[in-house]
Formats: structure tokens, sequence, C-alpha cells
């Protein structure tokens, strides 16, 4: 039996040779790792002409499956995946961008070149020093799910073969950015390499190469009620999506079914048959060439008289000509509607073409336009608000969306507030920018990994200080670098000059300090956090315009008044930690103005955490072990810290891991865990969601753009969800939702217990292929089961509360009847019943009693 060497040559198989490999990868791991257990498993595997490659390729998945076992096991997974990619790569980073530059298409026999002219010069004039400056043990670094992101998405390929070392992309990205300026090019790499932020994944795909679209988020606004409008604004979506942007669009002015048409003398079909014509488009054009799908998230106001079809247009069930399933939807909620809501009152429904301007206005303004329409007559139709409000929730209980965002939080808390009315937000939630038929927003992001600034037990916020300086020079440099792919995106972008500071692994920050994820400790740690990032941005966003002057719109705006973010919370400096200076940065910025009108904007970074190892963004951890979905697959990730805290208190067993995973992940009814480790790790499913958003409007203060806030309910029912928005628009959130998560019906992981063990140990043949990249198909279908589930419960909680109704006994209650109407309130059925126990008395319902 013989291998396939990486030159060519073959040599007969040499058993102890894969071993001895293994072996040396284990340098300061756990000894509870076994690699000859890993070897023995690939040794399974081997068959005649395998190439070294793909041994190396099979250890590393044998040892990822294994990480349930060890956390260590991840990397040692990663330091073979990594080795392998070196001995696959060349060295110098100034020759594999010679080489990438040099590039020619093997169909066209053309120069293709995957780098930019001016980037390559820059490369080969100081090859010598960026050689020199890259330091490829930081590769090592990553652990294998974080690896085999960027090797699977984010590493430039030559011929479908990886050329490019995670150095060397991080070197190309600061390249990308700074030029000439090797300075910042050093410290950027440096920053990067050791993991303190990233940039955004656009921004790691595209930076230096000959388009650098380095922009995650775009937002439009439907040009014009027309077909002229409606089809230039589909090709601007188009265009956008090619170069790898997300997109958020509102269609608020596109009048409703039935309208009257001038030019043709005929009624409009509304807004579905549009948005079928923008799914199709999603679906067609992807984002970068393949690496991720299309995506767009349509915002709606709750007056268009399309409102109900627009919360059908993602079900499972139903016409297939009245749903667009790939779109995501969001409503942008005025604060009328909430009160509306709130006191059981009726709500009109409008069409933008007999009913004009509402988009346009926000607050009072609104409110004086939108019920003098309601005197006129000029509605289509009256309906119970909280009929409306069943609706919206009943399809977040089967969709997981619409998102909601509150269009006067919105608008009367942003700091663009002088250019017009903010019309939406972007497909994340968290990006609150003008739009305009001439202007489409723009934000370029970067996120903060929190946890590299614990110290010897303590967070360190001149670091985050300094790191987040950076972070903003950086972001302003990309909006003059970025390449946009339509001329209003460039006009809007070097106007406003917005950028999306962002963080990620807050639940491992806590972690790490010993602080429960809602204690009182973390709450506050929570909001200085995020006064640090904000009081940096602004120096140095602040020191920008010294050099090249404030943003072009900045007079008029809020900050050029010396109106800071917390300021329009009604928050004042003595509020506040007492750790910054606010009153010096006051008076520097009414001298010098800012650069940039937004600053921070807390996104998922669901891949980027992914390469850094963290947990998502600002969020707690879902589970203790669970399956994590990416662009480059699936893989079984096990809460490292809790495997470390169990292993040093001598806890950690097959017997303990087999417990973890039959509570779905959860160690809180695991009495040999003592109580403080288990308060560390509750899961989210575990924290009430009133403390989640408390926590959100508490960073809120200091975040002039917005957040992307998920909310998770086990359970969800109608009475949970309305108590949950309204508390969250009472406390003046901007995003009161982003996705509403249930638990999977399904256990996070499905293993096979032996008799032996709590596991069976994964063999060649057994071991899962962890880089399968799930098909669209396979996607669809796992998402429309859970829809399907979801629709399920609706009814299955419905049949329940009438059953309940119907088997009571006659016998006088002696407890309060939760679902009955007050008095004089009109008829209802048990839904609405249900809404109205959250609304009516909060304090009594299971949310708030949680």
């Amino acid at each position: 039996m013989y291998v396939i060497k990486r030159d060519g040559r073959k040599e007969t198989v040499k058993f102890d040779k894969i071993t001895s490999r293994i072996e040396k990868l284990c340098y300061g791991l756990s000894p509870l790792v076994n690699p000859i257990s890993v070897a023995m498993k690939v040794i399974e595997g081997i068959y005649d002409g395998v190439h070294t490659t793909e041994l190396d390729n099979l250890a590393a998945e044998v040892a990822a499956s294994m990480t349930t076992t060890h956390p260590d096991y991840a990397m040692l997974a990663s330091r073979i995946a990594v080795s392998n990619l070196h001995k696959n790569t060349k060295k110098s980073f100034s020759e594999t961008i010679k080489d990438l530059y040099h590039y020619i298409n093997p169909k066209t026999g053309e120069h293709a070149p995957l780098i930019a002219e001016d980037v390559y010069e820059i490369a080969q004039e100081h090859a010598e020093l960026l050689d020199s400056a890259i330091i490829y043990d930081r590769d090592f670094g990553y652990d294998y799910f974080g690896f085999k992101t960027l090797e699977r998405s984010y590493l430039l390929r030559i011929n479908g073969q990886v050329a490019e070392r995670p150095q060397h992309m991080l070197m190309r990205v600061s390249l990308g950015i700074h030029k000439r300026d090797i300075d910042a090019v050093l410290e950027t790499y440096d920053l990067m390499s050791k993991r303190y932020f990233t940039h955004a994944t656009p921004t790691l795909f595209n930076s230096g190469t000959p388009k650098p679209q380095m922009s995650s988020c775009f937002l439009l606004t439907m040009k014009d009620d027309s077909i002229e409008g409606i089809y230039d604004t589909l090709k601007q979506c188009a265009k956008i999506s090619q170069s790898a942007g997300g997109i958020g669009l509102s269609i608020h002015n596109i009048r409703a079914t039935g309208s009257y048409i001038r030019g043709t003398n005929g009624t409009s079909n509304g807004i579905v048959p549009m948005l079928r014509v923008y799914n199709d488009t999603a679906r067609y054009v992807d984002q970068g060439g393949g690496k991720r799908k299309g995506s767009f998230a349509i915002y709606l106001e709750p007056w268009h008289a399309d409102v109900f079809e627009f919360l059908d247009l993602k079900k499972n069930h139903g016409k297939e000509e009245l749903r667009a399933r790939d779109l995501f939807y969001a409503l942008w909620i005025p604060d009328l509607f909430m009160k509306r809501v709130e006191k059981d009152e009726h709500w009109t429904l409008m069409c933008p073409n007999e009913c004009p301007g509402l988009c346009d206005v926000y607050g009072e303004k609104f409110e004086q336009l939108y019920e003098r329409y309601e005197r006129e007559g000029r509605g289509r139709k009256k309906i119970r608000a909280r009929d409306l409000w069943q609706k919206i929730i009943e399809s977040q209980i089967e969709t997981g969306t619409p998102y909601m965002l509150y269009k006067d939080a919105c608008n009367e808390k942003s700091n663009q507030k002088n250019l017009g009315t903010i019309r939406s937000s972007n497909l994340c939630t968290e990006i609150i920018e003008y739009t305009a038929p001439d202007e489409v927003a723009v934000c370029n992001l970067a996120s903060i990994a929190l946890p590299m600034f614990v110290d010897a037990g303590k967070f360190n916020h001149n670091l985050l200080y300094e790191v987040t300086y950076r972070i903003t020079v950086n972001l302003n440099k990309i909006i003059d670098r970025n390449y946009y792919p339509v001329p209003e995106a460039e006009r809007s972008n070097k106007r406003h000059r917005p950028i999306g500071i962002g963080v990620q692994g807050l639940a491992d920050t806590f972690i790490k300090l010993r602080l429960p994820f809602t204690s009182p400790e973390a709450k506050m740690l929570n909001r200085e956090i995020f006064e640090t990032i904000y009081y940096a941005a602004l120096n140095a966003s602040c020191d920008l315009a010294i050099f090249d002057g404030p943003y072009e719109t900045y007079p008029g705006s809020p900050i050029s008044q010396g109106i800071f973010q917390f300021n329009m919370w009604g928050v004042d400096e003595s509020q506040l930690s007492g750790r910054w200076d606010w009153a010096e940065l006051r008076q520097r910025i009414l001298k010098n103005g800012v650069r940039n009108s937004l600053l921070l904007a807390p996104m998922p970074t669901a891949s980027t955490s992914q390469i850094l190892g963290n947990n998502e963004c600002f969020e707690p951890y879902t589970s203790n072990i669970y399956t994590r979905r990416v662009l480059s697959g699936e893989f079984v990730v096990v809460n490292k810290h809790l495997l470390q805290d169990l292993m040093a208190l001598g806890l950690w067993s097959e017997e303990m891991k087999n417990e973890i995973i039959k509570a779905n992940g959860s160690i809180q009814h695991i009495d040999i865990i003592p109580l403080e480790i288990r308060e560390i790790y509750r899961t989210v499913w575990e924290l009430s969601m009133r403390d989640i958003i408390d926590m959100a409007a508490d960073r809120a203060i200091f975040i002039d753009q917005s957040q992307s806030l998920n909310l998770f309910v086990e359970a969800p029912t109608l009475s949970k969800l309305s108590s949950m928005h309204m508390y969250a628009w009472k406390k003046g959130l901007k995003t009161g939702m982003y996705y509403m998560r249930t638990r999977p019906a399904t256990d996070a992981i499905k293993f096979t217990v032996s008799k032996e063990s709590s596991l069976t140990q994964p063999t060649a043949e057994t071991t899962p292929n962890l880089l399968h990249r799930y098909s669209y198909a396979e996607r669809e279908a796992e998402k429309r089961a859970a829809e399907e589930l979801a629709r399920k419960r609706i009814e299955a909680l419905a049949t329940q509360q009438r059953n309940h109704q119907a088997t009571r006994p006659a016998e006088k209650n002696t407890q309060p009847d939760l679902f009955a109407p007050q008095q004089d309130a009109p008829a209802a059925d048990e839904s609405q019943k249900a809404i109205a126990c959250s609304l009516d008395n909060p304090d009594a319902c299971e949310y708030c009693s949680s």
C-alpha cells in the first residue's frame, strides 16, 4: 500500500509516520488528548493511492469530531489543518501576492489578476519589511472551526487551490485599507493577527483585490412608485448583491392592491407580485460568486393596506404565487400603532398612493397626518389594532420574522435626523441611516473581540480605547478606498461617512471574569464597555476631522450642537461611569467637528466570531454543547470554558458529558456541579428576556445606530411575545427584535449512546463529514420543516385554549381567569384574550413573572 506525497512521489505507507506527525502537533495540549487514538482512526481510513493531504484532512476531521471529549481536540484539529495548509502554500507574503497578481485564467488564457495593481506594487516595493512582519505561528491560534471557515470562504485561491495563509489574508486586508501608509498597515495587521478585532466579511473577502467592495450593508428606498422606479431599484439591488452586499429596502411608497394606475387606467396588483420578482433576483444574484446567497430585507410600515399579505409571504403553507420565502421581512413601526395596540383601539389601513407622505414624517407630524387622513375617510379599511398585532406575532412564531423596528425611536435618536426621515434599517437591523432616491446608504463594519481585553481578572478599558481608535481610523479610510457597485452609494457614503463598530464574545468575557450573564456586575460592565467604545470612536473621529474636516452634512446634526447619543435618551454625564471626560470631548467636537456621522452598530458577527472562536456579538450562549453551522459547514461545538472548569474541579467524565447532552446543553439540574458554576453557564433559554432587553437598553445609550437584538423563547405564545415587544418599545429600543429564536424540537446534537460509555467513539467510517456544505434544497427543507412545526404549535395552542374553556368545571374557580375580557371590552377569541392579558396585566403574565 502506498501514499502519494505532495510533490507527486509515491511512498510506501508507514503507519508510525502518521502517529509521529500527530504526536508532534500535540505539544502543550492536555494529556487527555490521545494522538494514538486519532492516528488509529486515520489508519482505518487509508486506501491505496491516498494523498498525504487527504490523510491530514481526515486526521483533522477525526480530531474535530472528538471535541466533545476535550476542547483541546479542536486545537489539535486546527494544528493539523494549518500545518497541512502551510505545506501546500508559500511562506513569503510578497511571493504569494505576486502569484495572485500574475494569475492567468485557464479558460481564456488572459491575465486576470486577483490582486489590485497598486497593492501588488506596494507589496513588492516593501517586500522585505512586510515578509518579516508576518508571524506564521499565529495561524495556529485559530481553532479548527475558525480555520476551516477561513479556508473554505475567505482565503484567496488559484485554480481552486487555496493560495493564501490566514496571516497573508490579514496582511492583504491591511494593505488594501492603508496602501502606502506602511506604519498603519503593520499596526492593523498586528492587532488583527493577535485577534483583538476583525473587519467584516466583505472586507476580508475583497480588500486588496481589483474591485475592493468592502462594505457590508446597503440601505435603499424604492426610487418611485412606477415601472421605472421599481426596476431601477431592482437593478441596484442586483448590482449590490453581486458585490457581496446585504440589502435593506423600504417599500412604504408602493401603492396597495386595487389602487388606480393613471397611465394604464387599470389597478395595481399590490406589493406581493413585485416582491416575488425581488425574491427571484435574490436567489439568482449571489454575494461574491457563490460565497453567500443574496439577502434582501424588505421594510414596510403597518398602515400599508397590503400588510396582512406581507406578513404571509414567508410562510410555508398557502398558494405559491402569494409567497416570497427567500426574502426577509421587517416592520417599520410608528409609535401611534403601538399606542393603539396598548389601548385596544382601531387602526386604519391606507394606500400610499391615496394617502401620500406618511413615510416621509415621524413622531407628532406623522400622527397629525395619519389622523387627518382618518378624519377625511381616505383609509382603505378600519381594523382592531390588536388583530394586526396578533397576525404579526403569529408570523413570528411560525417564521421568526418580521423584524420589529420602531420608526420614531430610530429617527428621534439619530445623529442623521437633520437629513430627513429615515425609512428603514438594513438586513441585520443594526444600521439606521438616511436613504433617498438619489442616495443608497452604506456602512462598513468591524467587530471587537472583547475576551481579549480580560487581563488578570480585570477588563482593560484603556486597551479597548486604543483598539477602538484604530478601528475607527480604518473604517473611515475604507470609505475612500471602497469600490461602490452603484454611484448613489458612493454619493451617500462620502457625504455622511457613517461606520459601524460592533463586538463579539461578550458572553465569553463575562465567563472569563466569573460573572453570571445577568448579574449586576455584568450589567454594569456591559454598559461601561459600550461607553468606552463610543468615547474612543468619537475621539478618533474628532481627530480625523482636525486633519480632513467634518463630514459634509455635519452642520445641523445633533453632534454639531454637542448632543451625544446618551443625551438623546435623557441621560447626562453625571449618570455615566466617570471614567472618561465627556465635557472636554464635547468642547473638542464643537471646535473641530467629527469625520463620521455614525459610529456604533453591534452586528450579528455569525461568521467572524466563528473565525475568532468567540460567542456571537453580545448574546448569551444558546447551549453548552451544540452544532454550529456557518459558511463552511456544520461542526460540533463544546463550551470550552465549561469543560476547563469541570476538569479543574475533577468533574469531567463520560457520565458528565452524557448528562449535559441529555439536558440539551444545560447544566442547571446537575447538582454535583457547584451553584456558582451553574450560574455562570446559564444558557439563553434559562435567562429572563426582560434582563436581555434591559441590557440592550443599557448599552443603547451609547449606540448611535442600533443593534441586532435577537429574542429567545423556548415555547412562544401570543402573550409572551406581546409582552416582550411592548416592553422593548417602552424601553425606547430602536430595534425591538431581529429574529425570534425558538428552541429546536430535536436535541442540539444527536449522539449514539453505547453500553460501555456515554458516546460511541467515532471511526473513519462513522465520522461525519464535518465540512459538508448544505445544499440550498437541504437548507430549504430544514427551514420549512421548522416553519411547519411552528405553525402546528400555534394550532395546538389555540386548540388547548378552546379545550380548556370547554372542559372547565362548573363550580366556582377561586383563581382569577387571566384570559377573561374586561367588562367593556369587545368580544374576542382566545388569542385576543391572551394578548389582552399580556398588555393589561403585565405582572400576571408568564413572561413578566418568570
